[in-house]
């Protein structure tokens, strides 16, 4: 059963009643016409409402909704409520508050992105924390970050890896020394990925499970080995 979540109401009017309720409606489209509305007319009233809905909404497409309609109301009365929702015990209220920075984008909100949260036992607030760490992270901070993000690697499943790849390569030259030294990490698992995203970093059109098939080998067989037969199928008959 949908949890639904109580509504406050402050503001009188019957209009606002109807979109206040319609948050919280069973019917997911409802919901996601209701956060629309509320981001195409911002009122600071919904506020509260909007950030509560994020942590318990179940439909990814209404909470991006949501968030979206958090970005429209002044950074200055949304972000000090992000700063406290990523505190919130709550996994879902920490990953979405993440994912509306990224959204705002203001890199004032750089220094609320802690190590913990880059290392967070939760895959889905990490991956998001990574995520929105690339998108605020000063020039002259980008290679610390590369070293904590590089700590993460072999982490998880494939969609895990794959968001931390995708933050490392989006990170650039910043990040490359850091994937040269995991790259001859004892863990295979470890190197391999570290492998596999220097090969996405390189290039961008490399498809990850290519990239990572290719780092296995690598690793299985070692550098030397590897390159030696990579030059003995090309060498002509």
């Amino acid at each position: 059963m949908q949890e639904v979540v109580p509504i406050i109401t402050t503001s009188g009017t019957p209009q606002n009643t109807r979109v206040l309720n319609a948050l919280s409606a069973k019917d997911s489209s409802v919901r996601l016409q209701a956060a629309l509305a509320v981001g195409s007319n911002p009122d600071p009233t919904f506020l509260e409402t909007l950030v509560e809905r994020c942590a318990v909404e179940p439909d990814f497409f209404v909470r991006d909704m949501l968030s979206w309609a958090l970005t429209r109301f002044a950074p200055e009365i949304t972000l000090p409520r992000m700063r406290r929702e990523l505190g919130s015990g709550r996994t879902q209220a920490r990953s979405q508050a993440l994912h509306t920075l990224s959204k705002i984008g203001d890199r004032s909100a750089w220094a609320w992105i802690t190590r913990d949260m880059l290392r967070d036992t939760d895959d889905e607030v990490a991956r998001t924390a990574w995520r929105v760490a690339v998108v605020l992270v000063p020039e002259d901070e980008e290679k610390d970050l590369a070293d904590e993000l590089v700590s993460q690697l072999g982490r998880g499943d494939r969609t895990v890896r794959l968001s931390l790849s995708r933050a490392l390569v989006d990170l650039g030259d910043a990040a490359k020394a850091a994937l040269e030294q995991a790259a001859a990490d004892p863990d295979p698992v470890v190197a391999a990925h570290a492998r596999a995203t220097e090969l996405l970093r390189r290039n961008p059109e490399t498809g990850f499970d290519a990239a990572i098939d290719e780092a296995k080998r690598v690793v299985t067989l070692g550098p030397e080995r590897a390159a030696a037969a990579d030059a003995a199928e090309t060498a002509p008959c």
